[in-house]
């Protein structure tokens, strides 16, 4: 017995222990986040994984992460964004936690705004009759419009990258309106902010709308965005809520 152990058996028994560790650890509950992910890769929006979260942590080795669990984790990731299904599916059942990203300025841009300006410019818009496109909520209290991206115009004097605006690790700078465009990106619907058990990042309006042109969106945003800046009350007579 002991020589059998030892021999083919032995090894079998090691091989099949190894196998069963570089399986990929499934989520616990499946919570539709493969369905969701997929989804916006099929709407063409480009994924990569990004950093989750460790308790109240980041998951990756910064310390004093600025932007914990919500970064990529390649720095390569405008390059490995991607819409197809079989490379992220294999992300997402190897990184069974990982959040991601979505790069913006290749297919489509975003308009982030504080969420209660954004809450009364979507209800003026629906108001309106006019497409407001795939709409995201973030717990940090941020609306997400993903909107068609302005691309290259021909003119590069009225085209500017994201740097100018806004810059994922400088957001604390612009809490306002931030345009996110070429060179950015931003959490793709569901995502774990630390501290957070259920998605922090959820669709509120899917990925069914057509993503509608940026411009069409911005004088709705912007006007409620100042004044959210002013403490002025929206057209309904509400008052904002104190800001802190």
């Amino acid at each position: 017995m002991s020589a059998e152990f030892g021999g083919r058996s032995g090894r079998q028994g090691k091989l099949s222990q190894w196998l069963r560790g570089r399986r990929p650890k499934q989520a616990a509950v499946d919570d539709g986040r493969e369905t969701l992910l997929l989804a916006a890769a099929g709407a063409g929006l480009p994924l990569a994984p990004a950093a989750h979260p460790a308790g109240y942590r980041c998951s990756c080795d910064r310390v004093g992460c600025p932007t914990p669990a919500r970064h990529p984790v390649s720095f390569a990731w405008q390059t490995q964004s991607t819409t197809d299904h079989a490379q992220i599916e294999r992300w997402a059942r190897h990184q069974p936690q990982a959040n991601f990203i979505t790069a913006t300025g290749m297919v489509h841009d975003v308009l982030d705004v504080p969420l209660d300006a954004g809450r009364e410019a979507l209800d003026r818009l629906l108001e309106a009759g006019i497409e407001a496109g795939p709409v995201a909520e973030s717990d940090d209290g941020r609306l997400l419009f993903f909107t068609l991206t302005r691309g290259t115009p021909e003119d590069e004097d009225e085209w500017w990258p994201c740097e100018l605006d806004c810059h994922p690790e400088t957001m604390d700078e612009h809490p306002g309106l931030r345009w996110h465009c070429r060179g950015s990106y931003v959490l793709v619907p569901p995502a774990r902010l630390p501290g957070d058990d259920d998605p922090s990042v959820r669709w509120v309006r899917g990925l069914e709308h057509p993503l509608p042109d940026p411009l069409s969106l911005l004088e709705y945003l912007t006007d409620a965005c100042a004044r959210y800046a002013d403490g002025r009350p929206d057209p309904t007579g509400a008052a904002w809520p104190l800001r802190h």
